[in-house]
């Protein structure tokens, strides 16, 4: 799992605005209020991907977090949360209900709606960051299940807490083919768990096969990047066949060529421009989205825009001072 901060290094003056900030950039938009002084405060984040599941594992002094209605109206990719308890206690407050949370205890909550999580005793959590789409549960379910503490009185919680502090914590499930391998057992895994929860059990498998098509796009996003992307892993990863696979994609309109190079060219074009992609050749940006020949790329770079890589990025580049 890759460290995304420690403070360790960071000057007390400066913790808690770059605790935002990475917060902000990696996990979800939040506010935080800090319980000690800055010299006191530590806080160790650790980021990984599973697919389209984040995980991200904390370790932070006392605090609070709260998701405003302010923030979560401007969510424009919603997700669910599961905050698994690794030691001590919190407590997750959403939708009119708390969630006080023991060691194993876990909870789920949404970001579109506003919540509050207390870490009174300090933060060491596993959190798993789930698309509201891949889940694809109803949202009075959503609702009713949301800061609920689910514990290990219930058997499939107490295998759920156990596989997902396994998947949180083994680096070679974030990578390649066991990654590949365990998205749809982890998505499948919480939709059972919230069945059992509120008494539905056709919700553990009912809308899977009709959210199939988001299931898939949000795989190919996920991977954008990979050079050995194409339809035979997309169609492997979801456990059908690629004639199933176009078929699948054509009831949405999707052409799979045109849309992968379409979301390629777009990350290729928001890279360009950015400020740390004028450290790198516009041939190995290309590269690190797939587009393997630096001609080719310019190319269709033009095609889709009217504009070469190049033009692009010197339009972006900031003018010098007067």
């Amino acid at each position: 799992m890759s460290p995304v901060l420690d403070t360790t290094s960071v000057p007390p003056r400066d913790r808690e605005e770059v605790v935002r900030y990475a917060v902000w950039e990696s996990v979800v938009r939040i506010d935080i209020e800090h319980h000690l002084p800055p010299d006191d405060l530590a806080v160790h984040i650790g980021l990984d991907t599973v697919g389209p599941i984040g995980v991200c594992s904390a370790r932070a002094t006392a605090l609070t977090i709260q998701r405003t209605p302010r923030l979560a109206r401007e969510d424009v990719e919603p997700a669910v949360f599961l905050g698994l308890q690794v030691t001590g206690t919190s407590v997750v407050v959403q939708n009119d209900r708390e969630a006080l949370l023991k060691p194993g205890d876990f909870a789920l909550y949404d970001t579109s709606t506003p919540y509050t999580l207390l870490f009174n005793e300090g933060v060491d959590q596993h959190f798993l960051r789930f698309p509201r789409a891949a889940l694809a549960l109803p949202e009075r379910s959503l609702r009713d299940v949301t800061a609920v503490a689910l514990t290990s009185d219930n058997p499939l919680a107490r295998l759920a807490s156990a596989y997902f502090r396994q998947l949180a914590v083994s680096e070679e499930l974030h990578r390649g083919r066991p990654a590949e391998a365990v998205v749809e057992p982890s998505v499948e895994l919480v939709r059972a768990v919230v069945a059992a929860q509120v008494g539905k059990a056709d919700l553990a498998r009912g809308p899977l096969a009709e959210t199939l098509g988001l299931r898939i796009t949000h795989y190919i996003r996920a991977h954008l990047a990979d050079p050995d992307l194409s339809a035979t892993r997309i169609a492997a990863a979801h456990g059908i066949s690629v004639r199933h696979l176009y078929t699948v994609l054509a009831r949405s309109g999707i052409s799979l060529g045109d849309w992968i190079r379409t979301h390629r060219l777009a990350e290729c074009k928001r890279e360009l421009a950015a400020p740390q992609g004028r450290h790198k050749t516009i041939a190995a940006i290309g590269r690190s989205w797939g587009f393997a020949d630096a001609t080719h790329f310019s190319k269709v770079f033009k095609q889709a825009y009217g504009i070469s890589p190049r033009a692009w990025r010197d339009h972006n580049r900031p003018q010098p001072s007067a």
